[in-house]
């Protein structure tokens, strides 16, 4: 069976959770100031099953401007979006705002609902039709199904259920493969269970008795129970709206913004580089070191942006950058991101993750241009190697799996065909390295032995811990090991007793 999330988009009170209701039967309004107020301030949630049979998950979201975080904190699963547009209004700025981060997150595929057509003439309707088209014209929604809808007499409901899964059949499944992911947007306590956090799973699959952990914090829990659209099941996979109690972690720990994932398969981070287009409707440029929040995942970041490309970037332009936050958070390559100005808060653009833990960059250093635009538009063999690159002492495979977003199992296959007289060079069984870095570092160590030696001419060598901390110190001992142990193979040095020595020295 397939599974997707639809979410919802637009003005405030274009019938966005009326519409639901009808389609659903669910009240998503779930808070008391919500239905007191009658306007959607937080993420509701329900399910849906098309006519063939697909299992959908219905977000809908706050279409005021004041909690446009909160919609954000929810668009992050979407694979379908389906667009309201009040047929006595028309397209609104919220309209336009939401359309605009869909787009920077990457949706290509939607059905428009134009709600409230029972409050207008036919002259009206057709002028607004018209509006629509012309609107989203240069959208994603270009070709999109408009559906006329009366939510309170169901009118049209039958013909949007089939528009959806239309367009169901043309979005693109989510990687149940890869390891587990889900962006938490909600945290709560039942009684007699414990913590329970929801999200929609961004990837992988998730089964009771699972081991799982918080990013950030890396706290342990194991799964208990799973609840997938309201029932009690075994497991969940990608694409789908998911509850989840686990056990060892105490609510109060957790908050929307973290990430329930697999354990060891992402590790928070503070920085990433990333392509970035700033929005043609945005007023001004994007200057170097602006102060921003960054909306990925589930989570809202304030940091800065560095251009590495310029002094500042004009409306509509594209740039690499280096985002860099006040706090951790969770991302991975391929994660799409907005961004919007501190204060004022407006939507200033967005992009997609390219490296998840990169180092300082020099600004307008062509390598690093050369190598982002590598790992935006190569394959998985460059993405790897690319990464190495950076990789001073190697890496193992579960942190390059993690670092270009694939699975374990692609990329030893990968990592294999670069072996073979390729750039790559084993170091472990689990561990590689890019030979320009194994060469680089070889070099130091003769240089820092041959040091040695002349100066304690007397001494046997060097002691292990004493090399590893003149190398590095954050080189660990582990890793250590596997290069005195390919060195010492390849003649180049001798080991005794945790004693290193170049292998002609002689006291």
């Amino acid at each position: 069976m397939k599974h997707l999330i639809i979410g919802t988009a637009g003005h405030v009170d274009h019938g966005k959770t009326t519409l639901i209701r009808a389609l659903t039967g669910t009240d998503t309004d779930r808070l008391k100031e919500e239905q007191e107020r009658g306007m959607t301030i937080d993420l509701g949630f329900a399910s849906l099953v098309l006519p063939d049979g697909t299992s959908a998950g219905i977000i809908d979201v706050p279409g005021h401007e004041k909690f446009l975080k909160n919609m954000l904190s929810g668009a992050v699963g979407i694979d379908v979006v389906l667009l309201v547009i009040a047929a006595d209004e028309g397209i609104m700025p919220q309209t336009r705002e939401h359309l605009e981060i869909l787009q920077l997150l990457g949706l290509t595929t939607g059905v428009i609902a134009l709600t409230k057509v029972d409050m207008v003439d036919r002259e009206w309707l057709d002028a607004v039709r018209e509006d629509i088209s012309t609107e989203l014209a240069k959208t994603f929604l270009l070709d999109a199904q408009v559906v006329q809808i009366d939510s309170i007499k169901s009118k049209g409901i039958g013909e949007l259920k089939r528009a959806l899964q239309s367009v169901a059949t043309r979005a693109t499944s989510r990687n149940a493969n890869l390891p587990f992911r889900l962006p938490i947007d909600r945290v709560f306590v039942k009684i007699g269970f414990g913590t329970v956090v929801t999200g929609t799973v961004t990837a992988g699959t998730i089964r009771v008795g699972d081991s799982v952990e918080t990013q950030p914090g890396g706290l342990a829990a194991r799964v208990r129970g799973i609840h997938v659209h309201g029932k009690k099941q075994e497991s969940a996979v990608a694409g789908t709206r998911a509850a989840i109690n686990v056990s060892g972690i105490d609510h109060e720990q957790v908050e929307r913004g973290l990430e329930l994932v697999a354990p060891s398969s992402l590790h928070a981070t503070t920085v990433f580089d990333a392509s970035l287009r700033v929005l043609k409707s945005h007023s001004r440029e994007l200057k170097h070191r602006e102060r921003v929040r960054l909306h990925i995942g589930a989570s809202e970041i304030i940091g800065r942006v560095s251009i590495l490309t310029a002094d500042a970037v004009e409306p509509g332009d594209d740039c690499y950058i280096q985002f860099r936050g006040e706090q951790e958070f969770a991302c991975l390559r391929g994660d799409r991101f907005v961004i919007r100005t501190y204060s004022p808060m407006k939507t200033l653009g967005g992009g997609i993750v390219l490296d998840s833990r990169p180092p300082r960059h020099k600004r307008g250093d062509s390598e690093v241009i050369i190598r982002l635009r590598k790992r935006e538009t190569g394959d998985p063999s460059d993405l790897i190697a690319s990464f190495l690159q950076t990789a001073p002492f190697g890496a193992t495979i579960i942190d390059i799996a993690s670092a270009v977003n694939l699975t374990v199992d692609q990329t030893e296959h990968i990592l294999s065909e670069l072996a073979q007289d390729g750039p790559l060079s084993k170091l472990s069984p689990s561990r590689v390295i890019h030979k320009s870095n194994y060469a680089r570092l070889t070099d130091n160590v003769v240089q820092i032995l041959d040091k040695y030696h002349h100066s304690n001419p007397l001494k046997a060598g060097i002691p292990r811990e004493e090399l590893r901390t003149t190398i590095s110190r954050q080189l660990e001992t582990k890793t250590l090991l596997n290069f005195l142990t390919k060195w010492e193979s390849e003649g180049l040095i001798r080991t005794d007793n945790a004693v290193i020595t170049l292998s002609e020295f002689e006291v």
